[in-house]
């Protein structure tokens, strides 16, 4: 792969793409896509788009969504299925299924995925709910102790991972303790450090063999006061080294409000302090070019990363989507009984 490939993962503005950004995605070559629910109306649409976005870079780009269930999915119903918000499933089911009913339903996620030239979905979530999380985040985590969130979420990546799709490993370091949607506000953490070491940071630990990862747009003030996670040298020295995380790091999405300045300094601070792939999501074109420029090419360290993940790619293994659809309902059934 070459080495002036794009530091950057873009989105487009609609349902097809436009000569104009063809042309943009052919001169930056970013290292890969991701569509949101202004992109989705059918199937053979879908199918249409993912194939034009890999013609116009010409190799195989990975191409994501943001497909957890609940209230973040891009895919909807009545053509694609509806699920529960992870936590309402996870309660639903009771602990005993917990990380078996993620799994099928993860397995079942990617399956539609593939079949749309997807083959990325940005879960799990390993962020701890609390009685302070946010609440646009905190039914789309998976539990409120570490060892929970870790099962469930190594559930959830073998399932997406079972069937063809990379797993996105999110919100490096933990979004958990974050009382704003950093969509709109930038979030401060005061938790003591060894208290996040021993809780948010552990479960990102406990699973950092997996090949791609997403960082958090939070300040947690016991480590770097002056700047969130994703712009922070000190928290992606944590994340590398403390965390131990060797993936391919991308942004949040670097147009999400918590952050200060405009995109291209925002991208160009992210990757000065250690991400290797500067994340865009709203389809802009002109800011897409300004982050492109920002973000720069790839160093020698993200290549050696992507290279990684991409060799990673899992291959899909025999899973009976029927079994597994049945199985999954059953213990949803199941957990609707009175005890």
């Amino acid at each position: 792969m070459s080495d002036a490939r794009s530091a950057c993962i873009l989105g487009c503005a609609g349902l097809s793409l436009s000569d104009g950004e063809a042309r943009f995605f052919a001169e930056v070559a970013p290292v890969g896509f991701i569509l949101f629910a202004r992109n989705i109306e059918t199937p053979d649409q879908i199918r249409r788009l993912t194939d034009a976005l890999r013609a116009a870079v010409g190799w195989d780009a990975p191409v994501f969504i943001d497909q957890e269930g609940g209230r973040v999915q891009r895919l909807r119903g009545p053509v694609w299925r509806e699920w529960l918000p992870p936590l309402e499933q996870v309660a639903r089911v009771g602990a005993g299924s917990a990380a078996r009913s993620m799994y099928l339903r993860s397995y079942l996620i990617a399956r539609e995925h593939l079949a749309l030239g997807i083959n990325g979905n940005c879960a799990p979530c390993a962020d701890i709910a609390r009685p302070e999380t946010h609440p646009f985040l905190r039914n789309r985590c998976y539990g409120e102790d570490a060892g929970t969130v870790v099962r469930i979420a190594r559930a959830v990546a073998e399932g997406l991972a079972d069937a063809g799709v990379v797993p996105v490993l999110k919100h490096i370091p933990g979004h958990g303790r974050g009382t704003l949607d950093s969509h709109h506000e930038l979030p401060h953490v005061s938790a003591p450090r060894a208290v996040l070491e021993a809780e948010d940071f552990a479960a990102f630990k406990a699973l950092n063999d997996l090949a791609w990862g997403m960082s958090a747009h939070l300040v947690f003030e016991a480590i770097d006061p002056s700047a969130p996670a994703t712009l922070s040298p000190a928290m992606m020295g944590v994340i590398r080294d403390e965390i131990g995380f060797d993936g391919l790091l991308m942004t949040d999405d670097i147009s999400m409000n918590a952050l200060p300045g405009d995109v291209a300094s925002r991208a160009a601070r992210a990757r000065a302090a250690g991400c290797d792939v500067v994340l865009h999501c709203n389809g802009d074109l002109p800011e897409m070019q300004s982050v492109a420029r920002a973000a720069g090419a790839l160093d020698d360290a993200a290549l050696r990363r992507l290279d990684r993940a991409l060799a990673s790619r899992p291959a899909p293994v025999d899973v009976d989507e029927a079994a597994a659809l049945a199985e999954l309902s059953a213990l949803l059934r199941q957990g609707t009984r009175p005890a």
